[in-house]
């Protein structure tokens, strides 16, 4: 899963309204959500409150793989 949205500080992923986030999608595979998460955080660039992250759902279902 990408998603990103305005962070507090660009150091942390403690983002500032979590009703604004930017849900790119969910990918099949972990190389299909990189072009997807470079594609979006390539559009803000210049703008250092905003974060994209590739989220590992299936290590939230299965933490011990």
């Amino acid at each position: 899963m990408v998603f990103g949205g305005r962070v507090k500080d660009p150091q942390t992923l403690e983002f500032t309204d979590l009703d604004k986030l930017d849900i790119v999608g969910m990918f099949p595979d972990y190389a299909t959500a990189e072009e997807a998460w470079r594609a979006a955080a390539q559009k803000t660039v210049d703008d250092a409150e905003m974060k994209y992250v590739v989220v590992h759902l299936h290590r939230l279902l299965q933490p011990q793989d």
